[in-house]
């Protein structure tokens, strides 16, 4: 009798340890690591680090590139555009006509900008929450930061300066203006929510980062300077050392003290949430895959923000457009790619909270850690680089802010509150349009 209940006892431990071992391939490695079944079973799911050496593994790897390939270029539509990449280079080199090669630049970055943002989540599914939202945070407005570090190294500080504003102003209004809007249409019944407190959180720190900003040109357009030409720049790199500070202890705050930045408020839409979060996230590719694509990505966009950069006094002249309306309108929306599909594809879903956290955050990013860092960048290059961003720049980013605010304050959206976003942005492009930068003589006149 003992001895039959031994044996059904050993046969209940090995279907719990069959059903185990589905349930989780990578549980009890050292163990299954000489099973031929669970060797071939990795290799066909891709997982391919810890079999390096086996044999036949060379044509292992074909398979996982030619698998990894597939999912990342060939697997969406806005991939045909990579196209233009290589093409920019051609014309480059046989026409040199400024007009073009920017157009076929500006083509070439987007979808690189959202394969880079996709290789982003991707890597933030294997290291957890707390270096996700690091890895987030520094990829997740990468486009826009490497095209101002190239504009800084040559000098084109206006250039950085619009380029990084119009990035603000395109997620506040643009982004989460179409998020509003479509996802009203899909839940035209109904209002949805989203939790307000992440929301004054946000808005918060882009009214600092205003102050930042209106500081510095107040003091230089009044003519109050200690040292003139010198007490503005050092308050201007003495404030980005200080809302970096702020910016870090801003990522503590959400990553470390509270456990979701983007709670819903009631404790079922919560549980309904953290269940669909479960469910969504499965990773396509493998954990070192997801770092070579970002750094191939990365270094494509380096290439292609080089020659886009150089061509843009060229442009600005070739097709009788301000440079304000370059730096501010058209570069961000392709650096927005990312963001822009994301915050629509979620708020269509009706998670409104993720298509906040996408348009405000990314706001949050460039204001509290894009500007500040560049600001570093150039004195580390001895670049003047400043938070002058000059009255009307400062005074259209502030009514933004306050705007945006406003509509933030219910807790609540719509299609129509979406549209209202859309068309402001519409107004500030306009603006843009017809604004011209002074004369860098009017700019540097003795008081």
């Amino acid at each position: 009798m003992d001895q039959k209940l031994q044996v059904a006892g050993t046969q209940s431990q090995l279907e719990m340890g069959s059903l185990a071992s589905n349930e989780s391939s990578h549980e009890f490695e050292d163990e299954s690591l000489f099973s031929p079944e669970s060797v071939i079973q990795k290799m066909q799911l891709g997982h391919i680090s810890d079999y390096g050496s086996a044999p036949g593994g060379s044509k292992m790897w074909k398979n996982v590139v030619y698998k990894s390939i597939k999912t990342v270029i060939f697997s969406n539509k806005l991939n045909v555009l990579i196209a233009f990449g290589p093409l920019t280079i051609l014309v480059h080199i046989l026409t040199g006509h400024n007009g073009l090669v920017f157009f076929l630049s500006l083509l070439g970055i987007i979808p690189l900008a959202e394969r880079l943002g996709y290789a982003t989540e991707q890597l933030a599914m294997y290291t957890g929450p707390t270096v996700g939202g690091l890895l987030n945070a520094t990829f997740g407005n990468a486009t826009e930061l490497i095209i101002a570090i190239y504009a800084l190294r040559n000098g084109m500080i206006r250039v950085v300066q619009l380029s990084l504003l119009g990035s603000i102003l395109s997620n506040m209004l643009l982004v989460l203006g179409c998020a509003f809007f479509c996802g009203g249409l899909v839940f035209y019944r109904k209002e949805q929510v989203f939790n307000k407190a992440s929301a004054i959180v946000n808005s918060g720190l882009l009214l600092m980062a205003v102050m930042g900003l209106l500081f510095p040109a107040v003091l230089h357009f009044t003519h109050t300077e200690v040292h003139y030409g010198k007490s503005e720049l050092a308050l201007s790199r003495f404030s980005s050392c200080i809302m970096l500070g702020v910016y870090a202890a801003y990522l503590f705050f959400q990553l470390k003290s509270r456990k979701d930045p983007y709670v819903p408020l009631s404790e079922d839409d919560s549980q309904n949430r953290e269940n669909e979060g479960d469910n969504d996230e499965t990773p396509e590719i493998g954990k070192w895959e997801s770092v070579i694509w970002l750094l191939i990505m990365t270094a494509w966009i380096s290439v292609l923000s080089e020659y886009l950069v150089d061509a843009i006094e060229g442009t600005s002249h070739a097709w009788n457009i301000p440079i304000a309306f370059i730096g501010v309108i058209l570069l961000p929306i392709v650096g927005n790619a990312a963001e822009h599909a994301g915050a629509i594809m979620f708020a269509m879903k009706d998670k409104l909270d993720i298509s906040l956290g996408v348009a405000i955050g990314s706001s949050t990013q460039i204001s509290m850690f894009g500007i500040p860092f560049c600001v570093v960048v150039g004195w580390i290059m001895g670049k003047p680089m400043d938070l002058n961003f000059q009255l009307f720049e400062t005074a259209t980013l502030f009514i933004t802010v306050i705007v945006v605010a406003f509509f933030l304050q219910e807790g609540s959206s719509n299609y129509f509150k979406g549209l209202m976003l859309i068309l402001c942005y519409v107004i500030v492009a306009a603006s843009f349009f017809v604004h011209e930068d002074p004369p860098p003589e009017e700019k540097s006149l003795t008081p």
